[in-house]
């Protein structure tokens, strides 16, 4: 038989072997705290269940020396006058979700998982038109560079998926 009918490409590999390590565990670690921040403040929002938030909120705005009457200010008075033990109850649980998927992801990124790197191209593009959208209606520094960071990790992360299903040279 020909030569060329005995090659075939190898079947996928569960952890990818390309040099990139070391960018994939900055981006594994970029996640890891990503979730532990999550994480922190979700749960750290527990302190306030069986408490006046309104009053909480009040103090924090006098202490930080920030107008009342700032639309910020505003905004976190109305926000714990409405917050409930439940609701307090329901972010915590989510920010749980919310950091366990950042930790399987670091974790698989952390160790060149396949599926963590389809896994990290695929959740960093679902957040772009949203951060494209915040980027044109409030224009700020900090949007830009979450921009622009969550951007290079997708391009990398698209760069990566394209470099591993190239066929192997001869």
């Amino acid at each position: 038989m020909p030569e060329s009918v005995h090659k075939h490409r190898p079947p996928p590999q569960a952890i990818d072997p390309h040099p990139h390590r070391a960018a994939l565990r900055s981006i594994a670690t970029v996640e890891a705290l990503k979730g532990a921040a999550a994480l922190t403040a979700g749960l750290g929002l527990l302190l306030l269940l069986h408490k006046d938030a309104a009053e909480l909120a009040e103090h924090l705005l006098s202490a930080l020396h920030l107008s009342p009457e700032g639309h910020f200010s505003r905004a976190l008075v109305h926000a714990a006058d409405t917050v409930t033990d439940a609701k307090l109850w329901a972010i915590a649980a989510a920010s749980v979700i919310y950091s366990t998927v950042r930790f399987v992801e670091a974790y698989g990124l952390w160790n060149a998982r396949v599926w963590a790197e389809w896994f990290a191209l695929l959740s960093g593009a679902i957040y772009l038109p949203w951060e494209i959208y915040e980027i044109l209606v409030h224009p700020g520094p900090l949007r830009w560079g979450l921009f622009l960071t969550n951007l290079a990790i997708v391009v990398f992360m698209l760069w990566v998926r394209i470099e591993a299903s190239r066929p192997v040279p001869d």
